[in-house]
């Protein structure tokens, strides 16, 4: 009795594997990202046609690592483990920005932080903040994540701003938020809270360094722009 033969797809992913270690990713397509990374997560299956019915669904992979994961697993192919597998690279990603940003001066070199906020941010269905807390060389000590909704709480959220900054004995807090739908630009809601927040840092003698705005691949700084944070 013969030899079964293997799969097809069983040469293509080990082709495509040392294809990645011979050259990296230079001028690959998104789908051979994400048929390469799919055939981390799901076993004994071509992941090719899995990878273009993400992109055709998301249109481009960092649609696909952006997108919600009910949404991921809606797509035929995807089951839990594997759209938890796709969350977990974005996650990756956002972490090894933060970690980059450490020990930065983070006024002298502003790009840091906006190219950081920008992974973080972009994408979210949900607007979201982001509070960086900074020592006297304007080095972050730490991040935190404010769930989405407090903001609405003009007495609440800068509380719970100048509650955190004390609580890592910080110098200078930088503020940041997307905007989903994209626009950058700042709302009056927007204007009302950085005064509010910048307001209440000062009793405790904290400066707001800078509120940023994350929409698309812009983004928004308040310092820049002059308005409403104090030097």
């Amino acid at each position: 009795m013969g030899r079964l033969k293997e799969p097809s797809y069983v040469g293509h992913r080990q082709r495509i594997k040392e294809k990645y270690e011979k050259s990296g990713m230079d001028g690959w397509h998104d789908y051979e990202v994400l048929e390469l990374a799919l055939s981390y997560a799901i076993p004994r299956k071509d992941t090719k046609p899995i990878a273009k019915e993400l992109l055709t669904r998301f249109k481009s992979l960092n649609s696909v690592l952006d997108a919600d994961i009910k949404e991921i697993e809606t797509v035929k192919g995807i089951s839990k483990h594997s759209a938890l597998f796709l969350r977990f690279l974005k996650d990756v990603s956002v972490l090894y920005m933060e970690k980059g940003i450490h020990g930065r001066d983070l006024l002298s070199s502003p790009q840091v932080a906006f190219d950081y906020l920008k992974v973080a941010l972009k994408g979210l269905a949900d607007e979201e903040f982001k509070m960086l807390f900074l020592d006297s060389r304007n080095q972050l000590i730490e991040m935190e994540r404010l769930k989405a909704g407090t903001v609405n709480h003009s007495v609440v959220f800068p509380r719970k701003v100048v509650e955190r900054a004390l609580y890592h004995h910080a110098v200078g807090v930088i503020i940041a938020h997307n905007h989903p739908a994209g626009s950058l630009e700042p709302s009056v809601e927007d204007q009302d809270i950085t005064k509010a927040i910048q307001d209440a840092l000062k009793t405790v003698d904290i400066k707001l360094l800078d509120h940023i705005i994350i929409g698309g691949n812009e983004y928004f700084s308040f310092k820049e722009s002059g308005i409403g944070i104090e030097d």
